[in-house]
């Protein structure tokens, strides 16, 4: 069975057009509150939110929805995704969610799941949740007098602050170092500036000021521009930007230069390695990681398993090979010996302690290998469409396949968050690596425009 509303990660799309309504969002609290509620307890379900105007619509609506259920609701405000898997198990609630569409733009917000034990859900239970959100949840509301209750709890940025600071070394300081810190106008634009300066760095902060509008705009890890121009402007040792919603990151270095997901994937996992902490023999990734990376993970000594993308998928091979480094390219790094999905801030920390460790430039501690040439392109589509069925487009993709050969990678996939087509190609020969990727781009634009 396909899913209709759960993608890679949860249910996203423009606010108040589709899908994104009030009232789905009501039904979605309906519907996994109805899932939820099993057993004699008092059922509590965690709700956090980014920092969209949005979010002021769909916070009441799924509180409505679970409060109807009999759950205790707990509203925690803004606050980064991390930190509603964390809570959700610190307060042992029978549900977490988090409203938020990430690096997206302002205008879309977006529903993800997590289960008591701070993991999202699996396809499974997302399904059985469609199941009910279709079926009339309503059918299965309490009696009056079994409704739920809502709450704020007042120290919730205070809780993630003192977990975040704890993963941190406890032998080591960050005096002395200078951190550009954009918070993409998101969620974390309260706890990482203060856990950063609270540790004893100088803090030079960026997009902490949101307005409901400006989330994710000119700033965050999906605009580097801002923070590595800014690194270069202050003479910083180091960038760091998070998302809309904390669970992701990338860095620069002191000369402006970005360090991906892959590159800290690298620094942590030798670093984690040399020490006995690395758990499992081997490293997880996603299809979308350079080559490169592969290479250096295995000529540690250590295994590199790639999953479909998604932090989610990362984070279940991870839990079945018993590792604690994963994440993907884009910046989720998963670091399950402190949390059970990508956290920006704790991935900083980790990084963080590294630089102070070797005493070096961050140029020079985060470029553990050469990476592969990688061209990346996103070609966006018309809802009901789907090129990847179009002739040429096939033919396209095969010939880029047979040009690349046993030395590179083509892959061309539908976004599972926003209507576009992600087309990757990577090899030895950057010249090679571009036409490929050229030409599957304009063949999938050529089959949007003949629509």
């Amino acid at each position: 069975m396909t899913k209709k509303y759960f993608g890679t990660d949860g249910i996203r799309g423009e606010v108040n057009k589709g899908n994104m309504t009030a009232e789905l969002a009501m039904c979605v609290g309906m519907a996994a509150g109805k899932y939820f509620t099993k057993g004699n307890h008092k059922h509590r379900v965690v709700i956090g939110k980014d920092t969209r105007l949005s979010g002021y619509l769909l916070e009441p609506a799924l509180t409505s929805g679970f409060i109807s259920m009999g759950m205790d609701v707990v509203l925690l405000g803004p606050m980064p995704t991390p930190a509603v898997a964390m809570l959700t198990r610190s307060l042992r609630a029978d549900l977490g969610v988090m409203l938020t569409a990430s690096h997206n733009q302002f205008s879309d917000n977006g529903i993800k799941l997590f289960d008591n034990t701070g993991n999202k859900l699996s396809d499974k239970i997302e399904l059985e949740i469609e199941e009910g959100m279709i079926n009339k949840p309503n059918k299965y509301l309490v009696s009056s007098k079994d409704l739920g209750r809502a709450e704020r709890l007042k120290n919730a940025v205070g809780r993630y602050i003192e977990f975040s600071k704890n993963t941190f070394p406890k032998q080591l300081r960050l005096d002395g170092v200078k951190i550009v810190l954009d918070c993409a106008n998101g969620a974390a634009y309260r706890t990482a500036p203060s856990v950063l300066w609270e540790l004893g760095a100088e803090v030079i902060p960026v997009g902490i000021s949101p307005n409901g509008t400006n989330i994710n705009k000119d700033c965050g890890s999906t605009y580097p521009k801002t923070f590595c121009d800014k690194v270069i402007e202050t003479g910083a040792d180091i960038g760091i930007a998070l998302d809309g919603d904390a669970d992701r990151l990338i860095v620069c270095d002191e000369k402006g230069n970005i360090i991906d997901g892959d590159q800290v994937m690298a620094a942590i996992a030798s670093n984690w390695y040399e020490k006995g902490r690395l758990k499992g023999g081997a490293v997880v990734s996603t299809l979308m990681s350079n080559l490169g990376l592969e290479m250096y993970i295995k000529s540690l000594g250590l295994k590199f398993e790639r999953t479909n993308v998604g932090d989610r998928y990362v984070v279940a091979k991870m839990q079945e090979m018993g590792c604690n480094v994963g994440g993907e390219q884009s910046g989720h790094i998963v670091l399950t010996d402190f949390n059970t999905t990508g956290d920006g801030l704790v991935a900083a920390l980790q990084i963080l302690s590294i630089l102070i460790e070797k005493n070096k430039m961050a140029s020079v501690v985060f470029n553990s290998f050469e990476a592969y040439p990688q061209y990346l392109e996103n070609v966006r589509y018309s809802e009901g469409q789907n090129p990847l069925k179009n002739k040429n487009v096939i033919e396209a993709i095969s010939d880029g396949e047979r040009l690349l050969n046993t030395l590179g990678r083509v892959l061309v996939r539908k976004s599972g968050t926003e209507p576009l087509i992600r087309v990757m190609a990577e090899g030895p020969d950057a010249n090679v690596v571009n036409s490929v990727a050229k030409d599957i781009v304009s063949a999938i634009q050529a089959s949007i425009i003949r629509v």
